[in-house]
Parts: C-alpha cells; structure tokens; sequence
C-alpha cells in the first residue's frame, strides 16, 4: 500500500480528493511521517517537516513558488507541477481580453450599469455610444514573450484571427516549436519584440533573468497605447514603469492576473482574481497529470515534467530488479555507483543517467535484486540523496 498526503481539494469533480485515478493500492493519509507522496495545489509547503517516507511531490498547477524544489533535492525528493493542463483555460481569457478589451466594451458596459434608471436610456446609448469607439485588433503586432505550453496556444489562436503575430523565446522546445504555427514570425531579441507593438502579452515564469523584463525600455519601444496582458507571473513586470507609462498615455491600458497593492491602484487596468487557469477542465487536467506523474514516479521510477530532478524514463522494469539513485551532479558517481554493483556480481541489464543542474538521477535495471549490504554501501556514497528499490512489473 502507498499512502498519499493530499494538501488540497485539487479538482472538484475528481472524487477521493483527486487519487480516485490511481487505482488499487492508494490510500489517503493525513500523517506526513506515513506519506509516500503529496499531492498539492496552493497550500504553501515551505518549512514543513517532510516525513522519512516522502519520495515525492505533486503540484497541480503549472507553478512552483510554494515548494521548496531546492530542499526536497538535496533530500531526494521529486517535485512534479503540470505544465499544460491548463494551457487552454489561460489562452482563452487572454484572447478574449485581447479581442474585448482593444474595444473599450468594459467601459460601455459599466456606462449601461451607470444608467440603468435613465427613462431615456435607448436614445442617451445613441449618443453617448462615440465615447466608446475601440480598435479592431485585425492585423495589428501582438508580441508574445514566451512560446511554451500557454504562450504557442495563444499565437496559434491570434493567428487564426489574422493578427500579426510576433514571439520571442530563447529556451523554445522542440515540441513547442512542433506545435506552434509557421506564420508566427519569431525574433531573437525583447527589444526586436516590443518594438511598434500594439500588444504584448507575457507567458514566462518568473526567474533571475524573467523579474522586471517589462520596464521603461521595453515600454517605451511598444506603440503609442499599447495593450500589456500580464497572465504569467506579477514580478515579471516593473510596476512602478507600468503605472508611470499608464499616466502618460504610452500604455492604453495593463490587463492582468494578479491583484497586488500597486496593480489596483493604478488607472486603465482590468485586473483578474487570479483565475487565469479556473475552469472546472482545467482543474481536471492538472489533477489528472498531476497523479498520473505520481504514480509513474513511485512505481517504475519515470521522471516527466519534474522542477527539481531531469526527465528519465525506462518503461517498465523487465528483469530482476531495478535501483532508482538520486544524487548530485559531480564526477564519478556513475563510477562508484557500477563498482559496488559489480563487486556483488550483479549485471546491469540497462542503465539511464540524466543531470539537470546540480541534481542527477540514474536508472539501472539489474539482473537480480539488489542485497540489503549493497543497498547500505550505496546509500553510504557521498552525494547520494537517496536510493530508491524498485519492483519488477507483473508479467
């Protein structure tokens, strides 16, 4: 039996608190020190005091600013989020406030709300209506910054609506680029990208090299009353610059998802509670991909879409037994890891090893199981965070 601490209701409509899908051999717990897995959504796990058992960590949901990914390597701990479950949920609310919002239609709508008691209301609509008068976003430059899972979704949706569809990515995967349109014009440079842009729209995390990347400069490259649609990470922008160019006029108006001091405060912005990615489907999703990932991880020992340890994945293990090592990424480890393995006489069938950063992991499926001596010996070597035993699949 593997027991599952569940932190959060991570998707209404998946009963048992989301790990109906794992099928036999789940069980809910509320004792850490029993858990072999967490399961989150929001809750925020800085500080807490991971039991011995833990071996991993599922976030339902794309970010992973409440989880302490650095720790939980050094402990050996596999930290998942779920990047794409909720792609379509966020490119449709930023298409729509794209397409909405160039047309000053919150503006008339609150007008209608304003006037609702005016007897004359049918006439006073005619002619107040040019105080209203918006743009058509038709062939205008949209600068997308990010090309990944939520970012290709919204090039691909605007070019389909016959804008002119610019984007900028230096870490651009193979898949994405697979899976994003030819007619999105990519450029090699911010600058290049906001450059006469009537909109921009953010689609990146927040990193060392993402905080503050929409300042004053980049502002002041982007077309006179320019739309900026922040729907990644609130610190990706320098708010004091959104505000300041807000005032002036250069920017028409900041659309984003984040409710913070200065963002409410500040004129011509639409602000979102945060529900860029609530929808009942793409709760769903993650929570789905989210235990999917869980479950792979604590059975075959497969890596897919973790923050803290790279991608690995083996299949089913076949032979006699399979190691799982979780370690630094230093020399010699590989080394020390094959010499003890092979002073018991046991025959690595297959071996995976990846390094991401300072972590490293390493797969070796063996001819026979492994010795508990041997086990200690491994665990022993310096830079091993943990060594995980991993059953043959039933025939």
């Amino acid at each position: 039996m593997r027991y599952v601490k569940v932190m959060d209701n991570i998707a209404e409509d998946i009963t048992r608190d989301g790990i109906a899908d794992l099928g036999e051999g789940y069980q809910k717990t509320d004792d850490i020190n029993e858990a072999d897995a967490i399961l989150i959504r929001a809750s925020d796990i800085h500080g807490i005091d991971f039991g011995p058992s833990v071996r991993c960590v599922a976030r339902s949901g794309a970010g992973f600013n409440n989880i302490p990914i650095e720790e939980c390597a050094e402990k050996g701990i596999v930290v998942f989020n779920t990047p794409g479950g909720n792609a379509n949920a966020v490119k449709e609310l930023v298409v729509g406030m794209i397409l909405v919002n160039s047309r000053d239609t919150l503006e008339g709508i609150n007008w209608v709300r304003d006037n609702a008691s005016d007897p004359n209301i049918v006439s006073d609509a005619e002619k107040n209506k040019k105080e209203f008068v918006g743009r058509e976003a038709i062939g205008r430059k949209v600068g997308i910054v990010g090309l990944g899972a939520v970012g290709s979704k919204v090039a691909n949706a605007l070019i389909h609506l016959d804008l002119d569809v610019y984007g900028y990515d230096p870490y651009l995967s193979v898949e994405h680029a697979w899976q994003l349109s030819r007619n999105v014009k990519r450029v090699d440079s911010l600058e290049e990208l906001c450059r006469d842009a009537d909109y921009v729209t953010l689609h990146v995390p927040s990193k060392e090299d993402t905080v503050g990347m929409i300042d004053s400069r980049m502002i002041d490259l982007m077309a006179d009353g320019a739309m900026l649609i922040n729907y990644a990470r609130a610190d990706i922008v320098n708010e004091d610059d959104v505000a300041a160019a807000l005032e002036s006029g250069k920017l028409s108006k900041f659309v984003c998802d984040f409710a913070t001091p200065k963002t409410t405060k500040m004129p011509n912005t639409l602000i979102t509670p945060h529900m860029g990615a609530c929808t009942a489907e793409a709760e769903e999703n993650c929570a789905t991909m989210a235990v999917g990932q869980m479950k792979e991880y604590l059975e075959r020992g497969t890596i897919r879409n973790s923050v803290n340890y790279p991608d690995c994945d083996m299949g089913a293990c076949r032979t006699g037994g399979r190691i799982a090592a979780l370690h630094a990424n230093i020399p010699n480890m590989l080394g020390q890891i094959t010499s003890i393995l092979a002073e018991s006489n046991s025959n690595i069938q297959r071996m995976m090893n990846e390094a991401q950063s300072g972590s490293a992991y390493t797969l070796i499926d063996l001819d026979k199981p492994v010795e508990k001596e041997d086990l200690a010996r491994l665990r022993a070597i310096p830079g091993i965070y943990r060594i995980r035993v991993i059953k043959p699949a039933l025939s």
